[in-house]
C-alpha cells in the first residue's frame, strides 16, 4: 500500500503545482489586463518573462545547492511553472495580431517574448549563482 502512494507522489506534486500555477496565471493576467488593457498581450509577456526568471533561479538553486525531495522540484518546475507560463497563448496572441493586420506588433511581440524570456532566465540563473557564491563565502 505504501509503495502505491509513493508511486503517486510525482503525479500529486505536479497536480498541486499545476493547480496553483494555473490560478496564479489567471490572477496575474487579470491584474495585468486591468493595468494595461488587452490591445497588446502584455499579460502573457509578463507571465512568461516572470516564469522564465523564476525557473532560471529555482532550477539553478535546486540543482546546485538545495537538492531536496524530487517531488518538490516536480511541484515547482513542472507543475507550477509549467501551468503558470504559456507558450500556446503566446502563439495564438501573435497570430491574432497578424490576423488583425498589426504585423509590426506581432513581430515585436514575438521578438520581445523570446529575447526577454531568455534574458529573464539568464538573470535568474545569475542571481542564483550570486546567492550561492555569497553563501559559500559566508556573507
Amino acid at each position: 500500500m505504501r509503495s502505491r502512494w509513493r508511486a503517486l507522489t510525482p503525479y500529486l506534486a505536479i497536480s498541486v503545482g499545476g493547480a496553483l500555477g494555473a490560478n496564479a496565471r489567471y490572477l496575474v493576467a487579470a491584474w495585468a489586463t486591468t493595468q494595461w488593457g488587452a490591445q497588446f498581450p502584455v499579460a502573457t509577456l509578463l507571465i512568461n518573462v516572470s516564469g522564465s526568471f523564476v525557473i532560471g533561479l529555482y532550477l539553478t538553486l535546486a540543482t546546485e545547492r538545495f537538492t531536496g525531495h524530487p517531488a518538490v522540484r516536480l511541484l515547482v518546475a513542472t507543475g507550477f511553472l509549467g501551468a503558470y507560463t504559456t507558450f500556446s497563448t503566446f502563439s495564438v496572441e501573435a497570430l491574432r495580431l497578424i490576423e488583425t493586420g498589426d504585423a509590426a506588433a506581432a513581430i515585436s511581440y514575438m521578438v520581445a517574448s523570446v529575447v526577454m524570456c531568455i534574458l529573464a532566465a539568464a538573470i535568474g540563473m545569475f542571481v542564483a549563482h550570486t546567492l550561492l557564491s555569497r553563501s559559500v563565502r559566508g556573507l
